[in-house]
């Protein structure tokens, strides 16, 4: 079984219209994703990547992410704008949910559909500058990575996690990017030592922070 496939129109989705008729037509629904499913990527970065699930979607994870990346993709992150043009390879369902209350935004990023309503990440080019994003499908960018692993998640943390939760395995980079999860809860200890609780208009920009590396962001 296989999923994903080439439609040159999620290379220049300008409305969630466009996105609508690519979905209905071509998407496919959470059920349709088992393990061992090939899943083929093509879109705006990545043509030439393919990947075949190990486990069943959302199972077998080895940490407990506050919510999945549809919730995420609904709830309002990265100003609307991360995946849209990778329809074809995940479930249908994250897109519409999230088209449904106003959270994508494939014409121009939107700061105001993200959960708190602020900006709350760094481009993708400073990312790379600064060492945070193992390089592609290029061996030996990344001292954390063996000269063995090729790390094919080239838009960041995010990436990798929808690709692990839907059942994706590559043990080394799982590790890495695992830990950087968990390191990041060192945000959420700031909220709690700055913030009353309950006080979700304390550190906007961290809760916001928070949310998109799948960490609750209402404590």
């Amino acid at each position: 079984m296989s999923s994903g496939s080439k439609d040159p129109r999620i290379l220049k989705l300008k409305t969630t219209d466009e996105m609508m008729a690519v979905l209905v037509s071509r998407g496919k629904s959470l059920s349709e994703f088992k393990k061992g499913t090939k899943i083929t990527v093509w879109n705006k970065m990545e043509k030439n990547y393919s990947y075949i699930l190990q486990e069943e979607p959302g199972t077998n994870m080895a940490f407990k992410p506050y919510a999945s990346p549809g919730e995420m993709l609904a709830g309002g992150v990265f100003e609307g704008k991360y995946l849209n043009d990778c329809l074809l390879e995940f479930p249908a369902e994250w897109f519409l949910n999230a088209i449904q209350l106003g959270t994508l935004c494939p014409g121009t990023s939107d700061v105001s559909v993200n959960l708190f309503g602020v900006d709350s990440r760094k481009p993708l080019s400073y990312w790379v500058q600064s060492g945070w994003l193992p390089g592609g499908h290029k061996k030996g960018q990344h001292p954390e990575l063996s000269d063995r692993t090729v790390n094919p998640d080239e838009r960041g943390w995010f990436q990798w996690y929808c690709r692990y939760w839907m059942g994706r395995r590559i043990p080394e980079l799982d590790r890495i990017q695992i830990a950087r999860w968990k390191a990041f809860v060192r945000h959420q200890g700031q909220i709690k030592a700055n913030c009353k609780p309950g006080d979700l208009e304390c550190r906007p920009r961290q809760r916001q922070g928070i949310f998109q590396w799948a960490h609750n962001p209402f404590i």
